[in-house]
This record gives C-alpha cells, structure tokens and sequence, in this order.
C-alpha cells in the first residue's frame, strides 16, 4: 500500500532546492508517493496525506511566526516532520544557551540591552533567527561588530557574537546526518563566510564526505538525545583551538542534506520516512 507525503518547499518550487528530485524517488522505492508542494498553498489538504516533511521552507525567517502557525495546523491532522514543537525551538538558536553540550562560545545581546563585546581577534556576529549565514557578518574590528549587533538589537532581534575560529579555514565544518536516529553520512562543509559575507547559496552546498572521528559521533548523538523522535538531523560542529569538537548548531527546521554526495544518502532517508510513518 503506497503512502502519501507532501514533500514541503517555498515559493521558489524551482530554485535551488536541488534535492527535491532525488529524494522523491528514493521515496518511490519504498512505496512512498511523494508530493512537491509550498507550505503557504492555501489550497493543500494537508490531511490528505500520510505524513508531512518539512524540507526547504527557505523563506520561513521572515514569516516565522506565521510558518510556526502553520506548523501547528498541520500537526493536527497529519504527521509532521520535524514536529511543530522542535520547528519552534530550533528555528531561534537561543536554544543553544540550553545544551549541556561544548559548543561555540557566544555572546548574547538582546534587544534593549547594550553590545558589550568581549575582546576577540575575529568577530562573527548574526541574528539567533537566521538561515543561509543572512544577516551575518565577520570583522577584526571590534566597534564594527558592536554596530551590527546594536543593529540587530535595535531591531528587535537577539544578536550572538563568536569567535571567528580558524579551525573553520583549516578543517572545515563537520556536518553528521541522521536518520531516523541513525548516521547516514558525514560531509566537510566550505566556510559560509568568505571575505566576512556570506557566500552564496550555492557555495554552502558544496562538500566532501568524510568518516568522522570518534569525538565527532559522541558530541551528535548528545546533542540529538536533546531531540528524540526527529525524522531528519543535521549537526553541524568545529574543532576549538584545544582540539575538542563543539556544536556550532544542529539543523532540524530546514537543512540541506547533502544527499548527492553519499551513495546511500537518499535511500538512507527514505527508509527512515517509511519507517516514521508505518512503525513496526
């Protein structure tokens, strides 16, 4: 009996979500019929389908709240992935201030408060709401990195302030994905900063597999156990200065999920979808 489930994208149904295709029919080999439809169609019947599964809703930060709503909608009728309750949480990276993981060090300035900086070599600076590195910026200089905090702020919006660490330069981000719980594959991601803008999109897809060290693995599955019951996780870390790895975040709202670069990737999802769906 084939399932049906909404593959969930944006308005740019076209652009440059590149693993729409490849997904689906991996989805198709187990039995699973999918669908290519935006999140903010009004005319979806989002009952109609088995299960729904969030993937490129790239323009949700401008429309967090209603996308969250929307969310909620859903969850009541269908089963959504990633649920409406992590969507939430993960889509403002203040949850970061509440893993018991090592992670990045930050510097929060929220909105109303002043941008007292500590004193670093490099600066990195960007909204907690955030996708693609948008709104983010990396500087030596440190009045400049208080003036796009204090902007950011004054905007209504929690700036994080980090340290640029060249770990970044020399090793890359170590990207794990999981599964259905389980690693599928491991990728060194390109620095999304360059020249301290971001690089474009199409830059940040761009990777080589890796196997990941054994420290690697233990930080994911810490940093996931925070998280049960997702469809699909990508966590994303560095190494510090000492050498140990920290978390620079763990995407679960809408990553790119590298699925071109592994052989079993795709079909690594689609048996996890079949089993989210029809449990044993």
């Amino acid at each position: 009996m084939s399932i049906s489930v909404a593959y969930v994208t944006y308005e740019d149904l076209d652009g440059f979500d590149d693993e729409k295709e490849i997904a689906l029919a991996a989805w198709a080999e187990e039995g699973i019929t999918g669908r290519i439809v935006r999140w903010d169609d009004p005319s979806v019947d989002w009952a109609s389908f088995d299960a729904v599964v969030v993937r490129s809703v790239w323009d949700y930060v401008a429309r967090r709240e209603e996308f969250l709503a929307w969310a909620r909608r859903v969850e009541a009728v269908t089963r959504l992935a990633n649920p409406a309750a992590v969507l939430e949480r993960n889509t403002d990276k203040t949850y970061l201030r509440d893993l018991p993981v090592p992670s990045i060090p930050t510097s929060w300035v929220e909105p109303g408060r002043d941008a007292d900086l500590p004193v670093l070599d490099e600066y990195v600076v960007k909204p907690a709401i955030s996708a693609g590195a948008r709104d983010t910026i990396r500087t030596v200089d440190r009045e400049k990195a208080g003036a796009h905090a204090a902007l950011l702020a004054a905007e209504g919006r929690t700036a994080m302030v980090q340290p640029y660490l060249d770990m970044v330069e020399a090793e890359g981000e170590t990207s794990l994905l999981y599964f259905g719980g389980r690693l599928s594959h491991t990728v060194r991601r390109n620095p999304m900063l360059a020249g301290g803008t971001a690089a474009p999109d199409a830059d940040n897809a761009r990777a080589d597999l890796r196997t990941p060290e054994p420290d690697q693995v233990a930080l994911a599955e810490r940093v996931l156990a925070e998280f049960p019951g997702v469809l699909y996780a990508r966590v994303d870390m560095v190494r510090l200065p000492d050498g140990s790895p920290a978390l620079i975040e763990i995407e679960l709202a809408e990553p790119y999920l590298f699925l071109r670069y592994a052989p079993d990737a795709a079909a690594n999802l689609a048996r996890a979808l079949r089993e989210w769906v029809s449990p044993a």
